[in-house]
């Protein structure tokens, strides 16, 4: 299953929303790929195992349960998330891209490519709809959080 869909980061017409610069937008792209513990509840810590130029490689432990992916960075457009498959794990990928039509709006598009199998059968299409909706609750919250991190702009401590 593949999905995608976008957040407005910056909306000139409400003026309740405080706007971010695409450089805060990218910081708190990083800091969720340097720092995932920060955003994602259930992960009890992140070893970043190796860095080369804008890749890095991860291992995240969830409890007993432990995934490693390739996080690789393109400089204030792009972050890409590719899950490693293991045995216990399916492989997938996460693309967010910072899009800027122009200088008043800012959006982050979210990418998803599953190995989850697409169906018309009722309980699949069920399945592929509360993924869907748990990935979308899931970045918008990220988005919160990156909001909250650069209104207080502190050492990066709980998040949550």
């Amino acid at each position: 299953m593949n999905f995608e869909h976008l957040i407005q980061i910056n909306d000139p017409l409400n003026p309740f929303v405080d706007s971010m610069t695409r450089e805060q937008l990218w910081e708190g792209l990083v800091l969720r790929a340097e720092q995932p513990q920060l955003f994602v509840i259930g992960l009890d810590s992140c070893t970043i195992l190796s860095r080369d130029g804008n890749v890095l490689e991860r291992e995240l432990h969830y409890g007993q349960a432990t995934v490693r992916d390739r996080v690789t960075l393109q400089d204030s457009q792009s972050v890409r998330y590719d899950i490693l498959p293991t045995a216990d794990h399916v492989g997938g990928s996460l693309t967010m891209t910072i899009e800027q039509p122009d200088e008043l709006q800012l959006f982050l598009r979210f990418e998803y490519a599953t190995t989850l199998p697409v169906s018309d059968d009722q309980d699949a299409v069920q399945t592929q709809e509360i993924v869907k909706s748990a990935y979308r609750e899931n970045d918008i919250d990220t988005v919160r959080l990156i909001r909250q991190y650069m209104q207080t702009k502190q050492e990066p401590g709980p998040l949550h």
